[in-house]
Protein backbone atom coordinates (compact mmCIF):
# COMPACT_ATOMS: atom_id res chain seq x y z
CA UNK A 1 0.00 0.00 0.00
CA UNK A 2 1.17 3.17 -1.01
CA UNK A 3 2.39 5.93 1.91
CA UNK A 4 -0.21 7.16 4.03
CA UNK A 5 -0.85 10.50 5.96
CA UNK A 6 0.54 12.83 4.27
CA UNK A 7 -0.11 16.86 5.53
CA UNK A 8 -0.99 19.08 2.99
CA UNK A 9 -0.06 22.25 4.35
CA UNK A 10 -2.32 25.36 3.44
CA UNK A 11 -0.30 27.64 4.77
CA UNK A 12 2.75 27.07 2.37
CA UNK A 13 0.84 26.15 -0.27
CA UNK A 14 -0.84 29.63 0.09
CA UNK A 15 2.65 31.26 -0.01
CA UNK A 16 2.62 30.15 -3.55
CA UNK A 17 -0.65 31.51 -5.06
CA UNK A 18 0.14 35.31 -3.26
CA UNK A 19 3.42 34.87 -5.31
CA UNK A 20 1.84 34.16 -7.90
CA UNK A 21 -0.83 36.48 -7.64
CA UNK A 22 1.66 39.50 -6.87
CA UNK A 23 3.73 38.85 -9.95
CA UNK A 24 0.48 38.83 -12.03
CA UNK A 25 -0.57 42.43 -10.27
CA UNK A 26 2.80 43.64 -11.01
CA UNK A 27 2.65 42.35 -14.31
CA UNK A 28 -1.31 44.18 -14.61
CA UNK A 29 0.41 47.70 -13.46
CA UNK A 30 3.45 47.68 -15.83
CA UNK A 31 0.66 47.08 -18.46
CA UNK A 32 -2.08 49.35 -17.34
CA UNK A 33 -0.68 51.80 -14.77
CA UNK A 34 -2.49 50.77 -11.91
CA UNK A 35 -3.25 47.77 -9.72
CA UNK A 36 -6.70 46.09 -8.49
CA UNK A 37 -8.62 47.74 -6.26
CA UNK A 38 -10.53 45.75 -3.47
CA UNK A 39 -13.33 47.32 -1.22
CA UNK A 40 -14.47 45.68 2.03
CA UNK A 41 -17.46 46.43 3.97
CA UNK A 42 -17.56 45.78 7.71
CA UNK A 43 -21.37 46.42 8.63
CA UNK A 44 -21.33 44.51 12.39
CA UNK A 45 -19.81 44.94 15.55
CA UNK A 46 -18.35 41.29 15.48
CA UNK A 47 -14.86 41.24 16.61
CA UNK A 48 -14.02 37.64 14.19
CA UNK A 49 -15.13 40.05 11.40
CA UNK A 50 -13.04 43.00 12.69
CA UNK A 51 -10.28 40.51 12.52
CA UNK A 52 -10.51 38.90 9.04
CA UNK A 53 -11.21 42.27 7.73
CA UNK A 54 -7.90 43.40 8.55
CA UNK A 55 -6.02 40.48 7.79
CA UNK A 56 -7.73 40.67 4.27
CA UNK A 57 -6.27 43.97 3.65
CA UNK A 58 -3.02 43.31 5.29
CA UNK A 59 -2.70 40.41 2.96
CA UNK A 60 -4.07 42.86 0.11
CA UNK A 61 -1.15 45.44 0.76
CA UNK A 62 1.52 42.33 0.63
CA UNK A 63 0.87 41.58 -2.98
CA UNK A 64 0.30 45.20 -3.81
CA UNK A 65 -3.31 45.41 -4.68
CA UNK A 66 -4.62 48.67 -3.51
CA UNK A 67 -7.37 48.13 -0.79
CA UNK A 68 -10.39 50.00 0.78
CA UNK A 69 -12.38 49.54 3.87
CA UNK A 70 -15.62 50.89 5.02
CA UNK A 71 -16.42 50.26 8.72
CA UNK A 72 -20.22 51.54 8.98
CA UNK A 73 -22.14 51.55 12.55
CA UNK A 74 -24.11 47.74 13.63
CA UNK A 75 -27.05 49.92 13.14
CA UNK A 76 -26.50 51.14 9.81
CA UNK A 77 -30.09 50.78 7.74
CA UNK A 78 -30.76 48.45 5.16
CA UNK A 79 -31.27 51.42 2.96
CA UNK A 80 -28.04 52.98 3.79
CA UNK A 81 -25.68 49.81 3.12
CA UNK A 82 -27.73 48.72 -0.54
CA UNK A 83 -27.36 52.51 -1.38
CA UNK A 84 -23.12 52.06 -0.23
CA UNK A 85 -22.82 49.01 -2.45
CA UNK A 86 -24.58 50.52 -5.47
CA UNK A 87 -21.94 53.39 -4.98
CA UNK A 88 -18.99 51.05 -5.39
CA UNK A 89 -21.13 48.94 -8.07
CA UNK A 90 -20.54 52.18 -10.06
CA UNK A 91 -17.42 53.26 -9.27
CA UNK A 92 -14.66 52.68 -12.21
CA UNK A 93 -11.88 52.72 -9.73
CA UNK A 94 -14.00 49.75 -7.91
CA UNK A 95 -12.82 46.28 -9.03
CA UNK A 96 -13.55 43.78 -6.26
CA UNK A 97 -16.77 44.64 -3.55
CA UNK A 98 -16.79 42.39 -0.44
CA UNK A 99 -19.54 42.66 2.51
CA UNK A 100 -18.16 41.08 4.93
CA UNK A 101 -20.15 38.44 6.72
CA UNK A 102 -22.48 37.76 8.26
CA UNK A 103 -24.61 40.49 8.92
CA UNK A 104 -26.69 41.92 11.58
CA UNK A 105 -30.31 40.66 11.55
CA UNK A 106 -31.83 43.62 10.70
CA UNK A 107 -30.46 43.08 7.17
CA UNK A 108 -31.24 40.87 4.50
CA UNK A 109 -28.41 39.20 3.50
CA UNK A 110 -29.54 37.97 0.32
CA UNK A 111 -30.30 40.86 -0.79
CA UNK A 112 -26.95 42.17 -0.08
CA UNK A 113 -25.72 39.76 -2.42
CA UNK A 114 -27.57 39.91 -4.83
CA UNK A 115 -27.08 43.98 -5.24
CA UNK A 116 -23.54 43.71 -5.37
CA UNK A 117 -22.23 43.80 -9.24
CA UNK A 118 -21.48 40.17 -10.39
CA UNK A 119 -18.39 41.07 -12.29
CA UNK A 120 -17.03 42.76 -8.78
CA UNK A 121 -18.59 40.04 -6.76
CA UNK A 122 -14.91 38.42 -5.31
CA UNK A 123 -16.96 36.08 -2.71
CA UNK A 124 -18.44 34.68 -6.02
CA UNK A 125 -22.18 34.43 -4.22
CA UNK A 126 -24.04 36.63 -6.92
CA UNK A 127 -26.83 34.13 -8.26
CA UNK A 128 -25.12 35.04 -11.65
CA UNK A 129 -21.96 33.54 -10.59
CA UNK A 130 -23.50 30.43 -8.73
CA UNK A 131 -25.21 29.85 -12.06
CA UNK A 132 -22.02 30.31 -14.60
CA UNK A 133 -20.03 28.02 -12.57
CA UNK A 134 -22.83 25.16 -12.31
CA UNK A 135 -22.92 25.70 -16.02
CA UNK A 136 -19.33 24.69 -16.49
CA UNK A 137 -18.48 28.17 -17.07
CA UNK A 138 -15.47 28.78 -15.09
CA UNK A 139 -13.75 31.37 -17.02
CA UNK A 140 -16.81 33.69 -17.14
CA UNK A 141 -17.60 33.06 -13.46
CA UNK A 142 -15.99 34.12 -10.12
CA UNK A 143 -15.48 31.29 -7.72
CA UNK A 144 -16.53 31.67 -4.24
CA UNK A 145 -12.67 31.42 -2.98
CA UNK A 146 -12.92 28.62 0.06
CA UNK A 147 -13.88 25.90 -2.56
CA UNK A 148 -10.90 27.48 -5.14
CA UNK A 149 -8.93 26.70 -2.23
CA UNK A 150 -10.14 23.36 -1.61
CA UNK A 151 -9.73 22.72 -5.34
CA UNK A 152 -5.97 23.81 -5.53
CA UNK A 153 -4.91 22.31 -2.24
CA UNK A 154 -6.27 18.66 -3.99
CA UNK A 155 -4.11 19.69 -7.13
CA UNK A 156 -0.73 20.25 -4.79
CA UNK A 157 -1.49 16.81 -3.12
CA UNK A 158 -1.49 15.24 -6.24
CA UNK A 159 -4.74 14.01 -6.36
CA UNK A 160 -6.49 12.56 -9.12
CA UNK A 161 -9.77 13.92 -9.59
CA UNK A 162 -10.75 12.62 -13.30
CA UNK A 163 -12.91 9.76 -12.71
CA UNK A 164 -12.47 9.62 -8.55
CA UNK A 165 -15.46 9.28 -6.50
CA UNK A 166 -15.56 12.57 -4.57
CA UNK A 167 -17.94 12.56 -1.36
CA UNK A 168 -18.77 16.31 -0.11
CA UNK A 169 -20.29 16.54 3.58
CA UNK A 170 -22.25 20.01 3.77
CA UNK A 171 -24.48 21.39 0.82
CA UNK A 172 -23.94 25.33 1.95
CA UNK A 173 -23.84 27.91 -1.18
CA UNK A 174 -20.60 28.92 0.19
CA UNK A 175 -18.57 25.60 0.08
CA UNK A 176 -20.29 22.19 -0.21
CA UNK A 177 -22.39 23.05 -3.60
CA UNK A 178 -19.51 25.15 -5.23
CA UNK A 179 -17.02 22.36 -4.26
CA UNK A 180 -18.78 19.82 -6.12
CA UNK A 181 -19.53 21.80 -8.85
CA UNK A 182 -15.53 22.60 -9.38
CA UNK A 183 -15.02 18.57 -8.44
CA UNK A 184 -18.01 17.72 -11.44
CA UNK A 185 -16.35 20.04 -14.10
CA UNK A 186 -13.07 18.36 -13.16
CA UNK A 187 -14.71 14.66 -14.05
CA UNK A 188 -14.90 13.54 -10.94
CA UNK A 189 -18.06 11.63 -9.68
CA UNK A 190 -19.65 13.49 -7.09
CA UNK A 191 -22.15 12.31 -4.22
CA UNK A 192 -23.05 15.67 -1.88
CA UNK A 193 -24.23 14.05 1.52
CA UNK A 194 -25.96 16.56 4.38
CA UNK A 195 -28.14 15.89 8.03
CA UNK A 196 -30.44 14.06 6.39
CA UNK A 197 -28.68 11.58 4.47
CA UNK A 198 -29.06 7.77 4.93
CA UNK A 199 -25.37 5.66 5.57
CA UNK A 200 -23.89 8.84 5.48
CA UNK A 201 -20.56 6.79 7.03
CA UNK A 202 -20.86 3.91 4.29
CA UNK A 203 -20.69 6.55 1.38
CA UNK A 204 -17.95 8.69 3.04
CA UNK A 205 -15.94 5.36 3.42
CA UNK A 206 -15.97 4.69 -0.54
CA UNK A 207 -14.63 8.21 -1.75
CA UNK A 208 -11.63 8.52 -3.07
CA UNK A 209 -11.91 12.50 -2.03
CA UNK A 210 -13.99 13.56 0.93
CA UNK A 211 -14.51 17.07 1.47
CA UNK A 212 -15.45 17.77 4.76
CA UNK A 213 -17.77 21.01 5.35
CA UNK A 214 -20.39 20.17 7.51
CA UNK A 215 -19.67 22.69 10.96
CA UNK A 216 -19.34 19.90 13.15
CA UNK A 217 -16.26 19.07 15.29
CA UNK A 218 -15.02 15.80 14.92
CA UNK A 219 -18.02 14.75 12.97
CA UNK A 220 -15.96 12.33 10.18
CA UNK A 221 -14.55 9.14 12.44
CA UNK A 222 -11.60 7.46 11.03
CA UNK A 223 -13.74 4.72 10.19
CA UNK A 224 -15.67 6.86 7.46
CA UNK A 225 -12.02 7.46 5.36
CA UNK A 226 -11.38 4.84 2.76
CA UNK A 227 -7.77 3.63 2.80
CA UNK A 228 -5.97 5.77 0.33
CA UNK A 229 -8.67 8.70 0.40
CA UNK A 230 -7.73 12.21 0.46
CA UNK A 231 -9.61 14.17 2.53
CA UNK A 232 -9.88 17.79 2.62
CA UNK A 233 -11.38 19.32 5.98
CA UNK A 234 -13.19 22.84 5.75
CA UNK A 235 -14.16 22.79 9.34
CA UNK A 236 -13.35 25.49 11.99
CA UNK A 237 -15.06 24.82 15.22
CA UNK A 238 -13.69 25.20 18.89
CA UNK A 239 -13.62 22.10 20.33
CA UNK A 240 -14.46 21.01 24.49
CA UNK A 241 -10.69 22.80 25.39
CA UNK A 242 -11.58 25.45 23.17
CA UNK A 243 -9.04 25.19 20.93
CA UNK A 244 -9.46 25.46 16.73
CA UNK A 245 -10.53 21.80 15.51
CA UNK A 246 -12.23 20.70 11.85
CA UNK A 247 -14.87 18.94 11.37
CA UNK A 248 -12.56 15.48 10.61
CA UNK A 249 -11.25 13.26 13.45
CA UNK A 250 -6.85 14.21 12.54
CA UNK A 251 -5.62 11.18 14.26
CA UNK A 252 -7.76 8.61 13.42
CA UNK A 253 -8.15 9.87 10.05
CA UNK A 254 -4.39 10.72 9.51
CA UNK A 255 -3.69 6.93 9.53
CA UNK A 256 -6.08 5.86 6.48
CA UNK A 257 -5.39 8.76 4.58
CA UNK A 258 -2.84 9.34 1.62
CA UNK A 259 -3.02 13.11 2.33
CA UNK A 260 -4.92 15.29 4.85
CA UNK A 261 -5.53 18.70 5.41
CA UNK A 262 -4.40 19.72 9.50
CA UNK A 263 -6.65 22.57 11.22
CA UNK A 264 -5.21 25.47 11.18
CA UNK A 265 -2.91 25.64 8.34
CA UNK A 266 -4.75 23.50 5.96
CA UNK A 267 -8.36 25.37 4.08
CA UNK A 268 -8.24 28.78 6.01
CA UNK A 269 -4.68 30.25 4.33
CA UNK A 270 -6.17 29.42 0.95
CA UNK A 271 -9.11 31.00 1.31
CA UNK A 272 -7.19 34.97 1.59
CA UNK A 273 -5.07 33.62 -0.88
CA UNK A 274 -8.14 33.47 -3.62
CA UNK A 275 -9.89 36.21 -2.42
CA UNK A 276 -6.75 38.08 -3.82
CA UNK A 277 -6.69 36.40 -7.02
CA UNK A 278 -10.32 36.81 -7.19
CA UNK A 279 -9.94 40.44 -7.21
CA UNK A 280 -6.68 39.91 -9.77
CA UNK A 281 -9.53 38.56 -11.82
CA UNK A 282 -12.26 40.86 -11.71
CA UNK A 283 -9.35 43.34 -12.52
CA UNK A 284 -8.02 42.08 -15.85
CA UNK A 285 -11.06 41.23 -16.95
CA UNK A 286 -13.01 44.85 -16.12
CA UNK A 287 -9.90 46.42 -17.13
CA UNK A 288 -8.69 44.59 -20.35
Amino acid sequence: MAKLGDIIDGREISKKVRAEVKAKVDALKAKIGTTPHLVVVLASDDPASAVYVRNKGKAADEVGIRNTQHTLPADTSAEDLLALVEKLNADPDVDGILVQLPLPAHHDTEAVIRAIDPTKDVDGLHPNNAGRLARGDESDALIPCTPRGCIRLLEESGAQLEGANAVVLGRSRLVGRPVADLLTNRNATVTVCHSRTKELPAIAARADVLVAAIGRPYFVKGSFVKFGATVIDVGINRNDEGKLCGDVAFTAARERARAITPVPRGVGPMTIAFLLDNTLIAATRRRS
